[in-house]
């Protein structure tokens, strides 16, 4: 009798019930090139160049060499589907400081919470493995939906860079925010740790 070869589980280094963050492989190239040329990820996240497969895979490439830096793909739990990235990156190790990214891609996987849940993973991680103090963003003013969820996470503005971003014929502001690692706890381990009490 025939016994199908069951297909190996893709290694999640982060999960939720809906979504993990798992390392970046070869093949990922192919899902991951075409999503840096969508036009309305472009606008949000400031992106003038374009860029060839062969720049990609170096960069993809050099980014798991690179101990400053940690880079991991969203994916859905329902079905594997990728739907953006996410990043630390200029770890400090003396003044233990980071720098956090996130996209997700396509119009159908945002507004659902799936950055956030992301975004959550990758604090915790941060905080409590890589034993980061500070985690900071750069966001454009008129993502306002992005600021939103900033916010709502817990990160607090600092400052504005005027006009630091020419894009369609016009200057934007950038808007910096961070998360120091006792704001993380007391807003989303302090929480975890009660619900878990009372249930």
């Amino acid at each position: 009798m025939y016994q199908s070869t069951p297909t190996p589980r893709i290694p999640r280094l982060l999960e939720t019930k809906r979504i993990y963050l798992r390392p970046f492989e070869s093949t990922d190239v192919n899902t991951y090139f075409p999503g840096l040329f969508d036009a309305e990820m472009r606008r949000l996240t400031g992106t003038q160049n374009s860029f060839t497969r062969t720049q990609v895979e170096r960069y993809i490439e050099n980014a798991a060499q690179d101990d400053s830096r940690l880079m991991l793909l969203i994916a859905l739990q329902e079905n594997d589907q990728i739907i953006g990235d996410i990043a630390l990156m200029d770890m400090h190790t003396k003044n233990r400081s980071a720098h956090i990214r996130i996209a997700i891609d396509q119009a159908e996987h945002q507004g659902k919470g799936y950055g956030s849940e992301a975004l959550l993973l990758m604090l915790d991680y941060g905080f409590g493995i890589c034993n980061l103090h500070r985690i900071e963003l750069e966001v454009y003013a008129f993502n306002e939906r992005a600021i939103r969820t900033y916010e709502k996470l817990g990160f607090l503005r600092e400052g504005v860079r005027r006009d630091a971003l020419y894009y369609n014929h016009q200057y934007h502001d950038a808007i910096q925010m961070s998360m120091l690692e006792n704001e993380f706890r007391e807003l989303h381990v302090s929480n975890a740790s009660n619900q878990s009490v009372e249930s």
